[in-house]
Formats: C-alpha cells, structure tokens, sequence
C-alpha cells in the first residue's frame, strides 16, 4: 500500500504545489454486558484512501474506499478538482518538515484480537456479576470492553513515506443505584466509556474489574444516603482522572491553534488565548507544568509522525504557569510565525482530513509523595472523584464540573460522603490557584475515547498524564 501511495504521489506532481495520501486499516471491537445479559457485541472495519492536495492557497480532499490504483487516481483528480474550485487566494507557507520514514508500532504484549470471546465473554459476566450483591437498589450493572488496531500508510509530494500501527483497549463498570428520591451512579476506573491506552489485553487485566465491582456497587448505594455537597467556597483536592478532564477541557483545547485563530469558530468555539500571549501569559501558578507528549508509552495521542508527516515530539505548553507553546499544524504553526509545526495534525480515519488535536496533553507530577500526604497536608476542604458531568464555554474559559465522589477533608483525613459533588471556576484563577501536586509515584496517563471537533465532525482518542492535585479557594456545591 506504501508503494502505491508513493506513486500516486510520483503522479500528483506538477499538477499541485503539495500533495500527500494516506492509507488507513481500522478495527473496532466493542462488547458490553447489561444486567445479566449481553448488552452489546460489535465489530466494525474500514479502509480506505484520503488525498490532500494544495494548489495557491487553495486545499482540495477526496477519499475513497476503493483501494486500487486506479481508484487512488480517480481519488486524486477528484482532491486536484476541489483545490481547483476554491476562490482565487495568496499561497501561505507551511512549516518546514523532514520526510517522514521508517515505521512505528504501539508497544503491546497480548494482541486484544487474539483473545476469544468466550474469554472476553467471562470477564464481563464476573465483573458485572460482581456489581448485583443482592441489594435491590442497585437497578442496573454494566460491565464492558473495547479493542481497536488503527493501521496506516502516508506519502507526499515532499518525499515522505512511513507506515504506522496503534493498537488499543481498555473497559469499565458501572453501578447504579435507585431509591424513591434519587438514582446515583459508580463508575470504575473512569466514566464515559472506561480507561483505555495504547496496549494490549493486559492492560484490560490489570484493571482488575472484577476486583473493583464489589467497592463500585457498595459506593452507589452508600451515595443515596449521603447529605449534598455544601455550597461554598473551599479548598479541593481532585483526583488524578478528574484533573485529566480539567486539563483537557480547559488547558488542551484552549490551546489549540486552530481555535485561537478563529478556525473552529463555526463549530466548536474559540479561545481565551491570543497569539500574542506566547511568552507572557499568566496562564496558573508557578507549578503549572503542561507538556504535550507525542512519544509516551501507552498514550491514546502517541505515534511516530502525525498526519501531516510531522515527528512525534514532546513540547512544554506551560512552563512555571506561563505560556510558552500551542498545539499547532504546519498552516497554523507558519501562520504566526514559526520554523516547525507542533506535530498535533491528527485525522479521524480516511475520510477526514487532519486538523489540529491534542496529543499527550499532560500536567507534569509534582513533589507531594502521595495522595495520603496530599489529604493529610490539606486540613480542610473536599476530596472530588470520577467525573459525571461538565461544561464550559466556547472559549474556555468559565467552567463546572460535578463528580461521583465528594468526601470531605477534615483534620487532614477524609471523612463523610457527600453527594452530586460539583466544583466550578474562571480557568487562569482557577489553575492560579494550584498550590499542590501529587508526585511521579501517583502520576499515570488517563485515556479519553470522546473527544469530538471539526466539521464535518471528527472523534479522537488522547490521553492525558496526571496526579492528584490541590486548589484552594474553589466554588463548590454549584448547582
């Protein structure tokens, strides 16, 4: 498939200024099981060419099923035609690249589509089974896994040609619990579709979801008893998973270029950062640490190159809580100015063309051992887990966030439970607050499956590095 990418490429020439193809395999596998039965059981397959071509300051994309060499020429003429149909403008530059060559694969030791499902099977039967302990306000338990192989092939005009290969899963359980007032839910390890990375099945077993159900399902009904969370101003501690959201809510899609140039501005909003805030921009305290990592083990926003042929690299994005870098694609990276891109072009299958996503957004650990320390050293205030819900605006800027878990700290201990816990803020006050951060021992990367941009609308997987860590002078027990 390289090959006929790299003469589709070989044929583009003189008919654009810059052109590149990709090739891309994918699998997606997705088995749940609701309250004793088989909820769920799916497999899906695509494959497919995607062509980008640029003639002036024009781009035309076309993308096909048809994986022959005669349907990627017709796939190309039809990308050349668009390019061509674009209003008249001045070409801009694109960042420098080097030719992207070679092949990268995903660290796994246990391919997920090797284990059978009858095993698959097993594990969710004992994991859900686990969640029902004969307790009647537990009305529904769910159990599930999902696997992907991504496989691809890219070229381009500019002699780039490489091939690449992700695979991934992970899986959830979810206890919910119901009384004549209220319904609560427990999730474990994550909400919104369970904690995946870029591994085989043993990251599915070490999860240990079987283990966990039990904790889960006791959680859910112990939160229908529980008083509401107060409505005040408070220190907080948030767990590693829930400041991944923060972090990804707040801090990664702010910083995309895209959005800070006004791109996303029809669909998904903009942002609060300006260009010319590089450099000096407040953006948190001195322990804000934010990198973007595209070359971390296990991470959903890993890979060798992205889809424009860029070098997977690491970046800080804030370094001593102020800005010093975006998330940028060749065309927005020589927008404003700079020699390379930031390596963040990602494209959700063929058929989409790349734009700019987060990679490994992360918050780098800080020195606090532990989280026992983290509590012990906090006196006062609220421990929040697993999230539930969120929102925040198309700048992203003001926020609220509610999770499962609230308990409260007292004398340096957690103490009582607390229900419908919620916390919200201003995002520079909010992470200006940031006066604490759990360190490398509590620090690991939290995949998220959902993240949505673009229009037409494309999904990715990221992931995001992150430790429990604490803010003080928080609004709680928003509504």
């Amino acid at each position: 498939m390289l090959d006929l990418l790299t003469d589709l490429m070989t044929k583009a020439e003189g008919h654009c200024s810059y052109a590149e193809a990709r090739h891309v395999d994918q699998r997606d596998e997705t088995i749940a099981v609701l309250t004793g039965n088989v909820d769920a059981l799916e497999s899906s397959a695509s494959e497919g060419i995607g062509v980008r071509v640029r003639i002036g300051g024009g781009w035309g994309f076309a993308a096909t099923r048809d994986v022959t060499p005669a349907g990627a020429e017709r796939v190309l003429a039809r990308a050349l035609a668009v390019a061509e149909s674009q209003p008249s403008v001045p070409a801009t530059p694109l960042a420098a690249v080097e030719p992207a060559r070679g092949h990268w694969s995903s660290p796994y030791e246990v391919d997920p589509f090797t284990v059978s499902l009858e095993d698959k099977l097993e594990l969710l039967f004992a994991a859900e089974g686990a969640l029902r302990t004969g307790d009647d306000r537990i009305v529904r338990t769910a159990a599930m896994v999902r696997a992907w192989r991504e496989i691809k092939a890219f070229a381009s005009t500019e002699g780039a040609a490489c091939t690449q290969e992700l695979v991934a899963c992970g899986g959830a359980v979810n206890a919910y619990a119901a009384d004549e007032q209220d319904v609560q839910v427990r999730s474990y390890p994550t909400a919104h579709g369970g904690d995946c990375a870029a591994a085989g099945w043993e990251h599915v077993l070490a999860l240990d979801l079987p283990g966990n159900a039990p904790r889960v399902a006791a959680e859910a009904i112990e939160l229908l008893s529980a008083p509401p969370c107060p409505r005040a101003r408070s220190t907080i501690v948030l767990h590693g998973e829930q400041v991944a959201l923060q972090v990804h809510e707040s801090i990664g899609h702010a910083l995309e270029l895209d959005r800070i140039l006004l791109g996303e501005a029809s669909y998904a909003g903009t942002s609060w950062v300006a260009p010319t805030d590089l450099g000096s921009l407040r953006y948190g305290s001195d322990l804000l640490h934010i990198t973007a990592d595209a070359t971390l083990p296990g991470g959903l926003g890993s890979f060798g190159w992205d889809d424009e042929g860029v070098v997977g690299a690491r970046h800080d994005l804030v370094a001593g809580g102020v800005l010093r870098a975006t998330l940028s694609n060749r065309e927005s990276a020589a927008a404003i100015g700079l020699d390379r891109s930031g390596g963040c072009a990602r494209a959700d299958g063929f058929a989409r063309q790349p734009i700019v996503r987060m990679t490994n957004v992360s918050l780098e650990p800080g020195t606090v051992p532990t989280l026992a320390d983290l509590i012990a050293d906090t006196g006062e205030g609220l421990y929040l887990e697993t999230n539930r819900s969120w929102s925040i605006d198309d700048r992203r800027l003001q926020f609220q966030f509610a999770t499962e878990v609230c308990r409260e700290i007292r004398g340096g201990e957690l103490g009582r439970l607390y229900r419908n816990g919620s916390y919200a803020g201003v995002t520079p006050q909010f992470w200006g607050s940031l006066d604490a951060v759990c360190g490398p021992g509590e620090w690991r990367l939290w995949g998220l499956t959902n993240c949505g941009k673009g229009e037409p609308g494309q999904v990715m997987e990221v992931s995001h590095g992150a430790a429990p860590a604490r803010f003080r002078d928080v609004e709680v027990g928003v509504a």
